[in-house]
């Protein structure tokens, strides 16, 4: 399989973050010890472009705290690629604005993870959320198109219809949505997390705010771990054009993606934990060559054959989507369990278990050790749905915690007189 078979990166330029959040995968703050230089960042630029990389996102730590972040910005558009950014947006002035645009930014994304006391609680600092408008704001004047980007936890999921209101007002024309995992300070903060059960209140919810979303021209951009062949697939992973191909097609790590970390690490995948999915380092060897050579990189090169589902096991095993799915997101299974091939966080899972009277529950078993894109290991649970679920366990989730503002009850309302009351409660 040829080096051509990748086409988008995400490449985190610093670890340094002037945020502290409390779900942050690859536990950002300080600078990585032996980061790029600016000469090094430089080439890495034009190895990229020579690979036949077509799209460049900047994430952190916070991208902006790198001292020559605008330079390499300028340096991917200048190869011919799109060069975008996600951020928390704490600290953009409208001065900066102008200096992305000038750079060739195209595209930001601003991070919203709840309304202002549940964003500023998980990203560990007060006022980051009215920064973050702020920042909005300033992109939107200088004309650089943003959208947002959105963890749904036992914390956030609650606010959902109220955020998607927020970020549509400030202008926002894409979504991405994604269900925090245990990686990095999310792995210490386990209660925050969706049990797996939970997901049959989640969609619901999720689809309906997306039926509004695209009505009122925000696209939804599904993650990579949400869905999953469940009676929503369409609609989610649709953006707005629900079509016959419109759902998951398996993990794509090391097919169209890359990872780059700031110490020079190459991943198929940016998500994905460090120490099992590094292929090499680009000061030790060419991007080329770990693209084309390296196992930890060709791990979904046997999709549509036998050996692209050698690694599932549990209930993903036997599932009738197994050869399609293979497992769903690589990154949530093995955060969850510290090996890919079996996914808790799937709809359709959820309701075949469901349809048996039976639920599941993730519970932690072995901490993860403090590093950078790290993970413990949880125990699965299978269990009757009536079973006693843990008392203490005050964040727990249902559909009777969802935060409906009066505009979604009057909504509501017009339904139930359409329908005649039929099907009110399918999103």
């Amino acid at each position: 399989m040829s080096y051509s078979r990748t086409s988008y990166a995400v490449w985190e330029i610093t670890l340094k973050c002037n945020l502290a959040c409390s779900h942050c995968g690859s536990r950002a703050g300080n600078a990585r010890t032996k980061e790029l230089s600016t000469e090094e960042a430089l080439d890495l630029v034009q190895q990229m472009a020579e690979v036949g990389i077509k799209e460049v996102t900047l994430i952190g730590g916070e991208a902006f705290l790198r001292p020559d972040w605008l330079e390499i910005a300028e340096a991917i558009t200048q190869a011919g690629m799109l060069c975008g950014m996600t951020t928390g947006g704490y600290g953009i002035s409208l001065e900066t604005a102008k200096k992305m645009k000038q750079a060739g930014i195209r595209t930001v994304s601003v991070s919203i993870d709840g309304l202002e006391s549940t964003h500023d609680r998980l990203r560990g600092r007060k006022g980051s959320w009215k920064y973050a408008f702020k920042t909005m704001s300033h992109l939107r004047e200088v004309e650089i198109t943003f959208g947002c980007n959105t963890q749904i936890n036992r914390l956030s999921a609650p606010e959902f219809p109220h955020i998607y209101g927020c970020i549509r007002d400030a202008g926002a024309r894409a979504w991405q949505i994604q269900l925090t995992v245990p990686m990095g300070n999310a792995a210490d903060n386990a209660d925050i997390l969706l049990q797996p059960y939970e997901l049959l209140d989640i969609y619901p919810m999720l689809a309906r705010v997306a039926r509004r979303a695209y009505r009122e021209g925000v696209q939804i951009q599904a993650g990579n771990n949400i869905g999953y062949y469940g009676p929503y697939e369409r609609l989610l992973r649709g953006r707005g054009n629900e079509h016959e191909f419109s759902f998951w097609q398996g993990c794509a790590a090391g097919l169209s993606t890359l990872g780059i970390e700031a110490d020079g690490a190459i991943k198929g995948c940016p998500s994905l934990p460090t120490t099992a999915y590094t292929g090499g380092n680009i000061r030790d060897r060419s991007l080329r060559d770990i693209v084309e050579n390296t196992e930890q990189l060709r791990l979904n090169l046997g999709a549509g054959t036998p050996e692209g589902t050698k690694h599932l096991w549990g209930f993903c095993k036997t599932c009738e989507f197994a050869e399609l799915c293979r497992g769903g997101c690589s990154w949530t299974a093995h955060v969850f369990f510290d090996k890919r091939g079996n996914n808790p966080y799937c709809h359709h899972r959820a309701l075949v278990h469901a349809e048996r009277g039976l639920r599941e529950r993730v519970v932690p078993k072995v901490k993860a050790q403090g590093l950078p894109f790290d993970n413990g290991e949880f125990e699965l649970i299978v269990e009757p749905m009536d079973a006693p679920l843990p008392e203490n366990d005050p964040l727990g989730f249902s559909a009777d915690n969802i935060q409906w503002s009066e505009s979604w009850q009057e909504e509501l309302e017009v339904a139930y007189i359409k329908s005649g009351s039929v099907g009110i409660n399918k999103a």
